[in-house]
């Protein structure tokens, strides 16, 4: 089967998060369709798809909205139909509820805004010979909490022990951070964050203050996840 990949994008405010546009870059050529969850949409026949991909969002996974069960019922699906996943920030967190249940997400008692160093601490294809620590954009004030058999730990942070997690021997990742956002746009994203969330204004200001540090492993790790 030629590859495709689904974009599930759960972006809120898309005047300053537009997630399929940092994904699609990355794919190198291999094609892909996006759905946008938030409204209503349905989700789509898997069967023309080898690849998902869960984006970040602006909502909480602590409080659910409706189309929460229409992506988690996707990931099931494609979880039982040996499709590759990966999510990213609250797409990380969608792995962890829609698998593992709601009791293995939380809010985070050390939100991460900013950059952050992310250190491997199990080997897996997925991070193998990258730099260790990677550092890359985070922001998210919910978290995977304690993830159950088969759940694996691969990448821990300061500020989050569940950085990078794997499904067993499936090729099924969560990831915590933000790989796929440059410098530019987390700066961009962080000032929009701001503007939409006030009651953040200190956590945003400290993460504007910080020097952005980027190893730009993203490329490498959705190569290895379009390989698997």
């Amino acid at each position: 089967m030629d590859q495709r990949v689904l974009i599930v994008d759960c972006s809120i405010y898309p005047d300053i998060y537009r997630p399929a546009e940092h994904w699609r870059p990355l794919l190198g050529g291999v094609p892909s369709d996006a759905v946008h969850l938030p409204s209503g949409r349905a989700a789509p026949d898997l069967a023309a798809y080898t690849h998902v991909v869960l984006t970040g969002s602006e909502a909480s996974i602590v409080r659910p909205e409706p189309w929460y069960e229409v992506e988690a019922d996707l990931v099931r699906r494609a979880a039982g139909l040996g499709k590759a996943v990966l999510g990213s920030c609250f797409g990380h967190q969608m792995l962890a509820l829609a698998l593992s249940g709601p009791r293995h997400v939380r809010a985070s008692a050390t939100p991460e805004l900013g950059w952050a160093a992310v250190d491997a601490v199990a080997p897996d294809p997925l991070l193998d010979g990258l730099p260790n620590p990677f550092h890359a954009f985070v922001a998210h004030f919910d978290e995977v909490s304690d993830p159950p058999a088969p759940w694996r730990v691969l990448a821990r942070s300061s500020g989050c022990a569940v950085q990078v997690m794997r499904y067993g021997g499936a090729s099924i990742w969560g990831v915590q951070a933000h790989p796929e956002i440059d410098p530019e746009t987390g700066r961009a994203l962080l000032a929009g964050l701001a503007e939409k969330a006030p009651d953040r204004a200190a956590l945003v200001d400290r993460a504007l203050a910080q020097e952005p540090r980027d190893d730009r492993v993203v490329a490498e790790m959705v190569r290895r996840f379009l390989l698997s």
